[in-house]
């Protein structure tokens, strides 16, 4: 309460002869608070409460200005008051991708998330941004034995099946550390999406970017944690960005194939992070909400790994450990 006091006060000196109402606008999974200021004329602002003692606002307004330059459309920050945590920023309204898209909408919405995405990665610098190194990926995939399979499972690997992990691993990193880098966001999807009337979709939640894989932002967008659709659908998909990225001239490999199983092997990473860090939500932070979204995780990455020779080990482990029917779907 002290808190949106302060809040409130701030948002008072900056406008100081208007009236305004402020309301809860949306929360995510870190200690930042978003509230949307209504103005007499209508007029709406997004306040982003972000307590410095937890957060610390300045890759968010460094990384917004990498994205806003290269011609994304993110919020803008009007004003900032960093020792209090206090971001104004323009609204993106309401309505998230995931509330939006249905099949009749999904090919225009994807395609303008694959335009938005293109113009992030043209304006790629290798120095602005944390790289998207080993150290970096090789933390996010120790999150799936510690949390996932360790907490939540409650298994404790065998010797083989400890080796068989690595062996995977080491596949996985070999492949993701060889494709071109690129700015990434990192969660790239459905709810960081936002639906607007103009220069489609905003774009939120990109904080924690980094410079990486050029494959990883397209995996986050079509290997969803939050809603599916059928595999002709994607590689339609997957086909036109990598069309327009090659016409671009981003550095797409020129076989779509190889571009195909790059996508799919950075596929494999982030479902093994985002298993580890789903788990680690419920069991460390009492979040059960994205327990619901396991099972389709859990069903991306089984069908990758059924497909390279590769992921064999890893392949098997999952049906050791957790038997299931998923069918086999493209190969190459």
């Amino acid at each position: 309460m002290q808190r949106q006091q302060q809040l409130s006060a701030w948002i008072s000196g900056l406008y100081p002869d208007t009236d305004f109402l402020l309301a809860p606008a949306s929360a995510d999974a870190s200690f930042r608070r978003y509230f949307r200021a209504t103005f007499p004329d209508g007029a709406t602002r997004i306040v982003m409460d972000a307590p410095p003692q937890h957060e610390d606002c300045r890759p968010f307004l460094h990384v917004g200005k990498l994205f806003e330059d290269a011609g994304a459309h993110v919020p803008h920050v009007y004003a900032q008051d960093l020792e209090q945590g206090f971001l104004l920023l323009s609204d993106l309204g309401n309505t998230t991708y995931l509330q939006a898209l249905e099949s009749g909408n999904a090919g225009k919405l994807y395609g303008e998330a694959t335009d938005a995405l293109i113009k992030i990665q043209l304006a790629s610098k290798p120095d602005q941004l944390p790289p998207y190194d080993e150290a970096l990926l090789r933390r996010e995939l120790n999150l799936f034995p510690e949390w996932y399979l360790g907490k939540h499972l409650g298994v404790t690997l065998s010797e083989k099946q400890s080796h068989d992990l690595e062996r995977a691993f080491k596949a996985i990193l070999a492949n993701n550390l060889a494709q071109p880098c690129v700015y990434v966001h990192r969660d790239y999807h459905s709810r960081n999406l936002m639906l607007v009337p103009d220069n489609n979709p905003g774009v939120i939640d990109f904080q924690d970017a980094v410079y990486g894989p050029i494959t990883y932002d397209l995996a986050s967008l079509f290997k969803d944690a939050y809603i599916q659709w059928e595999e002709n659908e994607v590689m339609d998909w997957l086909i036109r960005y990598w069309e327009k990225a090659r016409k671009a001239g981003l550095p797409v490999n020129e076989d779509f194939g190889e571009f195909y199983r790059d996508y799919e092997m950075m596929g494999v990473q982030r479902h093994i992070k985002v298993l580890g860090i789903f788990a680690r939500l419920y069991h460390r932070d009492g979040k059960d909400g994205y327990l619901k979204d396991i099972p389709l995780v859990f069903e991306y990455l089984h069908r990758a790994c059924a497909r390279y020779i590769d992921l064999k080990p890893l392949l098997n482990l999952l049906d050791e450990l957790h038997p299931n029917d998923v069918q086999e779907g493209y190969s190459f």
